[in-house]
């Protein structure tokens, strides 16, 4: 006989805890279920003296899951292998739950398995963790359930899974170095304001130049000071702006506002555009194509978006679709969908082929996007090699053009 503890409901819904002796994990569920008890885990006591130092550090918390987006496009796959292979759902999860290596993870995973072990759908037990499965997932395996389609929905859902993370690598590829750069300058001009020019304003001020020095030697010297005397000030003023952005930003009207903005900017504009746009159009193919009603589909679209000005072209979309209305009409009035795409969206609808349609939009934005990266890429860097030319130039002009002063004034005498 083994001793193990039950994490369970009573009939008033109250979690209960208690220790139980039986020969195996399965007679300790069915003695809590003849009491009445709804049966959410079940641990073994081993003997000994065991820690836990994670649950102590916790408060006696149940650990964090840190799921990547690699690690669901994983589990996902392998989920859809085993469904395949003739595998049942429980076995499924309990098996996953054994090979994950996340401690967070790995104790989600057996609650779901203790979930679908009670006699709920897979889908009502993802949806009890939406910090791990989105809105998105857990209406894809919901309508796979009911096709009786789980392991094909679940490869469809993992191929997007990688075709959105491959996308995403490209965007933060393409960012790395730009934001490398900025740091460096940012290092570089900080340095020469800080630790150069003040030697030079005191050599400045003993070779008496006073107040004839040149205008860029001026304002050079006054940044130096600002630095130099104000830091702490400049940098409670870029906190203070920074929260106050971030809260804007947050708000329905500013975080529309913000993307609106985002939208019109010259070279940033158009790559957030085709980025939206294949999102959307990836999205929606998918869902659709999966076997979710359009109106289910298009209010997860708008929720994932990441974009509110595409949200509410979407939301508008399918209050246009209650009302009898095709969903090309209300995007043609939205700035974010270009003409193609709303014919192309009205072809598929007469033609009853949208997800097609929807799919070769996706493939069309994922090349635009590909291609607008590298050329972001490749110009970035001379751009930056340039503007810290520029910064460092003025610096050392600024320096040097007091003595040129000072010497063209000795030559004359």
């Amino acid at each position: 006989m083994a001793k193990f503890k039950v994490l369970a409901k009573d009939g008033t819904g109250r979690r209960v805890e208690e220790m139980m002796t039986a020969a195996n994990r399965n007679d300790a569920m069915a003695d809590a279920r003849k009491r009445g008890l709804t049966v959410l885990r079940v641990d073994e006591k081993k003997a000994g003296f065991n820690i836990d130092i994670g649950a102590l550090l916790r408060g006696g918390g149940p650990p964090r899951a840190h799921v990547s987006n690699d690690d669901l496009v994983v589990f996902t796959r392998q989920f859809a292998t085993m469904i395949s292979a003739g595998i049942a759902v429980l076995e499924c999860v309990e098996i996953l739950s054994e090979q994950a290596d996340d401690p967070g993870f790995k104790y989600q995973l057996k609650q779901m398995a203790d979930d679908v072990r009670s006699g709920k759908e897979l889908s009502e037990a993802l949806a009890a963790h939406p910090k791990i499965f989105s809105n998105l997932y857990i209406n894809m395996v919901k309508a796979g359930e009911a096709a009786g389609q789980l392991d094909e929905i679940l490869t469809r859902l993992a191929e997007y899974q990688e075709s959105s993370q491959k996308l995403r690598r490209e965007i933060v590829s393409a960012m790395t170095y730009p934001v490398i750069s900025i740091v460096m300058i940012s290092g570089v001009a900080t340095f020469l304001l800080l630790g150069i020019i003040p030697k030079f304003k005191d050599i400045f001020e003993q070779m008496g130049f006073g107040d004839r020095l040149p205008l860029p030697t001026k304002i050079v010297l006054k940044l130096s000071d600002i630095l130099r005397y104000n830091a702490i000030s400049v940098l409670i003023v870029i906190t203070i702006i920074y929260v106050l952005v971030r809260w804007w930003k947050r708000t329905e009207k500013g975080g529309y506002q913000y993307d609106w903005l985002l939208l019109k900017l010259p070279v940033i504009g158009p790559l957030v555009q085709k980025i939206a746009l294949s999102r959307f159009s990836r999205t929606l193919s998918t869902l659709i194509k999966s076997g979710v009603a359009v109106l289910g589909a298009l209010e997860i679209v708008a929720a994932t978006s990441g974009n509110k000005v595409l949200e509410k072209a979407v939301e508008e979309a399918r209050e246009a679709i209650r009302t009898g209305q095709p969903i090309a009409e209300p995007l043609s009035r939205s700035p974010v969908f270009p003409p193609m795409v709303v014919r192309m969206i009205a072809v598929g609808e007469h033609s009853g082929a949208l997800e097609q349609l929807l799919e070769k939009i996706s493939e069309f934005y994922d090349e635009q996007v590909s291609s607008t990266v590298e050329s972001l890429t490749s110009l970035i860097e001379p751009l930056m090699i340039g503007v810290m030319g520029i910064i460092v130039g003025t610096m050392v002009l600024a320096v040097f053009l007091p003595i040129l002063s000072m010497q063209k004034m000795m030559m004359k005498k």
